[in-house]
């Protein structure tokens, strides 16, 4: 399987969730502030901004569960507008996470405020920097967001 195909499944699983769920609008920013969300979330888990504590991050497997907990939304995000892309951003710049978790919500605010695939494309610029910086390669990626993926359809089946 390759990034692309995350796209189609993705769409999928949209429409899955909005015949099981009975949605008939725009939830586009519902999507985005979920997103915005699922960033904070990881964030969270990485601790990385907790300069009072001395505990150390979570495990890699929670931040990448949490980390594709994201790329659920921005998939979702982008095939609404019709955006996708051809291959996964690789971002080998190594930064601060701190500064990239900023640069990411800055991306994914004017993403929902101004939808242009440039905006788009800025915020899987920098969720490929996050990716490096958290030592994530892209079948890290797919592997995980297929897992979620199936766990998110039986959350629907079962009534989450």
């Amino acid at each position: 399987m390759n990034f692309k195909e995350l796209f189609e499944m993705q769409a999928q699983l949209d429409s899955f969730i909005q015949k099981n769920q009975q949605i008939n609008r725009d939830v586009f920013l519902e999507k985005g502030l979920a997103l915005t969300i699922e960033l904070a979330e990881l964030a969270n888990e990485t601790r990385c901004f907790k300069f009072w504590s001395t505990k150390g991050p979570s495990k890699r497997e929670v931040l990448l569960e949490e980390f594709v907990d994201s790329i659920h939304f921005l998939l979702s995000l982008g095939n609404e507008k019709g955006y996708r892309l051809d291959a996964w951003p690789e971002i080998q710049k190594k930064e601060d996470l701190t500064n990239w978790f900023l640069q990411t919500q800055h991306a994914i605010l004017s993403f929902i405020h101004e939808p242009s695939e440039e905006h788009n494309f800025e915020v899987w610029k920098a969720y490929g920097g996050l990716a490096y910086n958290l030592g994530f390669t892209l079948e890290d990626i797919i592997g995980a967001y297929i897992e979620k993926n199936e766990k998110n359809y039986e959350r629907q089946r079962t009534g989450y």
